[in-house]
């Protein structure tokens, strides 16, 4: 169903992939937007469990865009190291591609958001924690991308150092 990565060589294992979700910061969300362009936009989000979560408004492009289709991308970039004398980048990136929706279940979101909030903000309190997620609760919007296939690749320059 997912195509099979050309470069295989360049391959980066299930384990390096979600290495990069995990310590990712932010990364690129694809959907099917208006009259059927492509709509990415850059967004935070936490890995948990085979899923991604991610917050925002309850309307707008992005939302739009996932009620009208259900499919969806993912990038992570961890290392974009440009080196010019050679015309290339030393790179390391992951895709996701799966299903997206709009969380409803509030005990679900609240775990998601509590996630996102962590990751974000590991020092804070949960007391404090709390009251920005209560005081921000009803504009909230969750939503969990459930992963169907990942795909990771590094730049041959990288896979060569490693030998």
């Amino acid at each position: 169903m997912f195509r099979e990565l050309r470069r295989k060589r360049q391959e980066l294992s299930l384990e390096e992939s979600l290495d990069i979700l995990n310590k990712g910061t932010s990364g690129v969300l694809a959907l099917l937007g208006d009259n059927d362009y492509p709509y990415t936009v850059p967004i935070s989000y936490v890995y948990d469990n085979a899923k991604l979560y991610f917050h925002g408004a309850k309307n707008g492009h992005k939302i739009d865009a996932l009620r009208k289709h259900d499919k969806a991308s993912f990038c992570v970039i961890s290392q974009d190291k440009i080196i010019p004398e050679e015309y290339t980048t030393y790179f390391r990136s992951v895709i996701v591609f799966g299903k997206i929706r709009i969380m409803e279940d509030e005990t679900a979101m609240k775990k998601a958001i509590q996630a996102l909030a962590i990751k974000y903000y590991p020092s804070d309190s949960e007391t404090e924690r709390q009251k920005v997620i209560n005081r921000e609760w009803k504009p909230l919007c969750m939503i969990e991308l459930s992963i169907e296939h990942i795909s990771g690749k590094e730049a041959i320059e990288l896979v060569k150092a490693k030998q």
